[in-house]
């Protein structure tokens, strides 16, 4: 039991507890939905195009996270603009307008002197939040879920298919444009927590274990919930007890779930879809060989 008490009589371990957990819920809701419509680059397109709008709104003195959604929408808007009206694919949009805006973040943060600490950006700094830090992502995360339970139905509808959704009269147009601003929300509201690297992995792997275990979206919305907040709650403690960093010891568990899902899942599992004379000769050639 003093495993798990003892790192909370620490004001640090209690504030990254807080975020870590305030950044699990929304990512894992998140995650369900690029698993689903298939957007897993595009999260990882607008969390690294978020670098150059939060070296510009420092330069500023503006908020840190206004620049990082304002940098996030760009990107997400001009590889949704540029796919409409060019030959090239999504996917092949994406890699050039977020490595170019990654790129562009990295010549800005080297040209203009600032405070910030590139590590900080890049893979979080979940030890060193405030309170203030913990409020405003909170605030940012409340708001998108409830946006998310009030279009709920038209969200779902829109994730399993789009044509259908446009068919009963559903903004097909607003509600991509929508769910990429809550994207931009959610990447914003991590970018402190575990940074624009390896946000991808927390808003993807839940999403991605979920989907291996269950066949109902309400069930993988309650699984990836779950998956999230034990991934960050463990990954915290676990990082105070063997000395390393949180964000990275996170992504590490979210990982080793994914790798046991994929493996072991009841209808899914790699495993469980050898057929019985497989499992056989399988079972066989292991007695044989001991």
């Amino acid at each position: 039991m003093n495993w798990f008490t003892e790192p909370f009589q620490y004001e640090f371990m209690q504030q990254a507890l807080a975020i870590g957990v305030t950044v699990a819920v929304p990512a894992a809701v998140m995650s369900c939905l690029l698993v689903l419509r298939g957007w897993s680059l595009m999260g990882d397109a607008v969390s690294h195009a978020v670098l150059p709008g939060i070296v510009v709104a420092h330069i500023l003195g503006l908020p840190m996270l206004l620049g990082a959604f304002i940098s996030g929408m760009l990107c997400a808007v001009a590889t949704g603009y540029l796919t409409e009206h060019s030959r090239l694919k999504e996917d092949t949009v994406m890699g050039v307008v977020f490595s170019g805006m990654f790129a562009l973040g990295i010549v800005l943060f080297s040209y203009v002197r600032t405070n910030l600490h590139m590590d900080h950006v890049l893979f979080g700094n979940l030890l060193g939040l405030s309170w203030n830090d913990i409020l405003q992502t909170g605030v940012i995360t409340i708001f998108v879920l409830v946006v998310f339970l009030v279009r709920r139905r038209d969200i779902l509808v829109f994730a399993f298919d789009p044509q259908h959704a446009g068919v009963i009269g559903i903004n097909t147009r607003h509600m991509q444009y929508g769910l990429l601003t809550l994207l931009s929300l959610v990447i914003v509201a991590s970018i402190k927590a575990v940074g624009i690297i390896l946000v991808i992995a927390v808003l993807i792997a839940p999403g991605a274990i979920s989907f291996l275990l269950t066949d109902r979206f309400e069930r993988m919305l309650f699984v990836a919930i779950i998956v999230s907040v034990l991934s960050a709650v463990l990954g915290i403690l676990g990082s105070y007890h063997i000395d390393s960093a949180p964000a990275p010891t996170i992504v590490v568990l979210l990982t080793v779930l994914f790798i046991a899902a994929f493996l072991f899942a009841p209808k899914r599992g790699i495993l469980r879809q050898l057929k019985p004379d497989q499992q056989n000769i399988a079972t066989v050639e292991s007695a044989s060989t001991d």
